[in-house]
């Protein structure tokens, strides 16, 4: 059926969020994701509207394809990105009502995959696009799409959440590290750590971070011990303890002005990873530096 009421489509603000959540679960970007969705509604407006039949499976297919293009030049930008690169951190609120399980350690993983692999296994998996439709939208055979969501859901099994922590335990966790670390009680902050955990810090080579993930247990508490002796000279200001891509966590904000956010990856009530991302350019988004804690976050559930 030809579309004809355009305005109404065109003030679908629920669509259009759910199309700035697509683009940003491939892109790994806010400002990014934005620009594909602009794109795509400045596209749909200047499209002939007699042989556009289903104008929001035009606008996905769009949104997908701008996506597919801008990955190739990301991947590229990111091969020569100084230390961990980490997606843009997202705040959502705790009691809103989650559409998928693209955690934090999810996004990381996805950058793992091919462009077309992500694009079909998050078109069909997190925003159930039947395959002949995916098909369209990625310029592949519906069975060729259907092999790629395969292939990306089989390497991303070990990221995806098994045993998550709730709403309570996630901010429980995160109020003892963040009091523990910034305090200095390295016996507390022990006990609250995996065997096996990693901390990764993302300053993309603007601020100060480590250059490296740092794994296991001994050197992630050498890290701390000496990051708790800088904390003394120089004491973080909380903002607000936040849900970071689905993640429990905390924005602070650190000596010289530096916002960051801290997103911890919990199992069996251990943290067994640490998120920071410090990348100024990754935090424009947040509005961040604002005193008032009770601010909405970003949403594009």
């Amino acid at each position: 059926m030809i579309m004809t009421d355009t305005p109404a489509l065109e003030e679908d603000t629920a669509l259009r969020r759910r199309l700035t959540r697509i683009a940003y679960r491939m892109l790994g970007t806010v400002s990014d994701a934005e620009d594909v969705v602009q794109e795509a509604w400045l596209r749909w407006l200047a499209a002939d509207r007699e042989k556009v039949r289903e104008p929001v499976a035009f606008l996905k297919t769009i949104v997908t394809r701008l996506c597919l293009n801008e990955l190739k030049s990301a991947r590229r930008r990111r091969m020569s990105y100084v230390g961990p690169w980490l997606p843009e951190p997202l705040l959502t609120t705790s009691d809103a009502e989650v559409a998928d399980d693209i955690t934090l350690p999810v996004m990381v993983a996805l950058e793992r995959l091919s462009p077309l692999e992500r694009a079909a296994f998050l078109l069909h998996d997190v925003f159930s696009m039947g395959f002949e439709e995916i098909s369209t939208a990625i310029n592949r055979e519906p069975a060729a799409c259907r092999k790629l969501a395969s292939r990306a859901r089989a390497r991303l099994l070990e990221a995806r959440p098994r045993f998550s922590a709730t709403p309570e335990q996630g901010r429980k966790l995160a109020t003892a590290f963040y009091e523990a670390s910034r305090s200095g009680d390295m016996k507390k902050l022990q006990s609250l750590l995996a065997e096996d955990i990693v901390v990764y810090a993302d300053g993309g080579g603007k601020v100060p971070a480590t250059s490296a993930p740092t794994f296991g247990h001994e050197r992630s508490m050498s890290l701390f011990a000496a990051l708790a002796r800088y904390f003394r000279k120089a004491p973080s200001r909380l903002i607000r303890f936040a849900d970071i891509d689905g993640l429990p966590g905390f924005v602070t904000e650190e000596d010289g002005g530096i916002v960051q956010t801290t997103a911890l990856q919990i199992r069996d009530g251990r943290i067994i990873a640490v998120y920071v991302t410090r990348n100024p350019e990754k935090l424009r988004h947040l509005g961040a530096d604002q005193e008032d804690t009770k601010r909405p976050p970003i949403d594009l559930n």
